[in-house]
C-alpha cells in the first residue's frame, strides 16, 4: 500500500445501502410481482460513506464529516466507517433518519430497490457548516461528494473558502444547478450530469467543445466526466485527455463513481499528475463493477490490475485539436 501523508476532509451526503437476499421462484397470489424468500440480509456505507471507506483502504487519511440521524441505521453507519479507519465528525440531529436503500436481490440481479430518506434539516445544515469551517485548516485537500440529500447545501461557499485557504477541491456532483460547483479544482460528474447541463452532444467534436466552454464557464481547473463504457475525458486548459475503459463484466455498477472519486483523490494526494491519477481510477471502477454492491478496492489491487492492463492508448489531445 501506497499511504499518503495528506488529509483529506470529505463532505457529504452518507447512506446506509442495505440488501436483502433470497431465492424467487413463485409468484405473488395478491400481486404479479414475485415472492422473495429472504436468506440473509447485509449492508455496507453509501454515499459519501463510501467514499471515506474507499480512501481509508488505498491508504489515505480522512476525515468524513456528515449529518447523521439518532436512529439505529445512523448508529451502524457510524459504526462502519469508523471501523475502516476512518475520523468521523458526525453532526447528529434528533428526529432526523439515516438515508437507507434496500435492495432485495436474486441471483445477483437485483428485483426492487426501496428507499428511505427525508430532507437533512437546516439546523443540521448551520452547524454542519460551522464545524467545516473549524476543520478546514487541519486538512490539505477537500472532497465534496453530493448526494442532493441536503448536506451540501452550502457547497459553493464550501468550495470558496477551501480555495481562499489554499486548498485543492474535488466535487462529485448531482442535480441541474452546476453553477454551485464554480471555482471547484475538480468537477467529475458523468454522462447523464454532463448532457443534462449542457445537452446532447452531435459527436465527439461537438463533445468536447461542450465540456471545454462548461469548464470555461464554471471557472475549472479541471473538468473529468466518466462515460461508462466509453471510459473517461479529463478537460483541462492543456486540452483533453481521453482514457478508455477497461473491458470487463459488469456485475454491479453501484458506487462506482465513489470509487473514481477516492482513486482520483488518493493518487492525485500522493503527488501523481492528474493523468495518472485518472488512469488508476479507472483501473479501481473496473474492479469494482465486478462486484455486488458498494465495494471497496485496495491499492495493491489497483496496482496489480494495471501491471495487466498496461498503459493502454490514452493520450492528451491539445484545446485546439478538440
Amino acid at each position: 500500500m501506497a499511504k499518503s501523508t495528506l488529509r483529506v476532509l470529505l463532505v457529504g451526503d452518507v447512506m446506509l445501502d442495505q440488501y436483502w437476499d433470497g431465492s424467487a421462484s413463485r409468484i405473488s397470489p395478491e400481486a404479479p410481482v414475485p415472492v422473495l424468500a429472504v436468506k440473509g440480509q447485509r449492508q455496507r456505507p453509501g454515499g459519501a460513506a463510501n467514499v471515506a471507506v474507499n480512501l481509508a483502504a488505498l491508504g489515505s487519511p480522512v476525515t468524513l464529516l456528515a449529518p447523521f440521524g439518532d436512529d439505529e441505521a445512523s448508529d451502524d453507519l457510524a459504526d462502519m466507517v469508523t471501523d475502516e479507519g476512518v475520523v468521523l465528525e458526525r453532526v447528529t440531529q434528533a428526529g432526523y433518519t439515516a438515508t437507507r436503500k434496500i435492495r432485495c436481490v436474486c441471483r445477483g440481479q437485483q428485483l426492487l430497490r426501496a428507499d428511505f430518506e427525508v430532507p437533512v434539516p437546516p439546523a443540521a445544515i448551520s452547524r454542519l457548516t460551522h464545524r467545516y469551517a473549524r476543520l478546514l485548516p487541519e486538512h490539505d485537500i477537500v472532497v465534496l461528494s453530493d448526494y442532493a440529500k441536503g448536506a451540501l447545501s452550502s457547497c459553493a461557499q464550501f468550495i470558496r473558502m477551501a480555495r481562499e485557504a489554499g486548498k485543492p477541491v474535488l466535487v462529485d456532483p448531482k442535480g441541474r444547478h452546476m453553477e454551485r460547483y464554480a471555482g471547484a479544482t475538480l468537477l467529475k460528474p458523468n454522462l447523464a450530469e454532463f448532457t443534462g447541463w449542457v445537452g446532447e452532444p452531435d459527436d465527439e467534436s461537438h463533445f468536447c467543445r461542450l465540456a471545454h466552454a462548461l469548464r470555461q464557464r464554471l471557472r475549472l481547473e479541471n473538468l473529468l466526466v466518466t462515460r461508462g463504457e466509453a471510459g473517461m475525458s479529463l478537460f483541462t486548459a492543456r486540452g483533453v485527455f481521453h482514457q478508455p475503459a477497461q473491458v470487463r463484466e459488469v456485475y454491479d455498477v453501484c458506487g462506482a463513481g465513489d470509487t473514481v472519486l477516492a482513486a482520483l483523490t488518493h493518487l492525485i494526494a500522493l503527488g501523481e499528475p492528474l493523468a495518472e491519477a485518472m488512469r488508476w481510477a479507472n483501473a479501481a471502477a473496473g474492479i469494482v463493477v465486478g462486484r455486488s454492491g458498494a465495494a471497496q478496492v485496495s491499492y495493491d489491487e489497483v496496482a496489480a490490475s494495471l501491471h495487466v492492463v498496461g498503459k493502454g492508448n490514452a493520450q492528451w489531445l491539445p484545446t485546439a485539436a478538440s
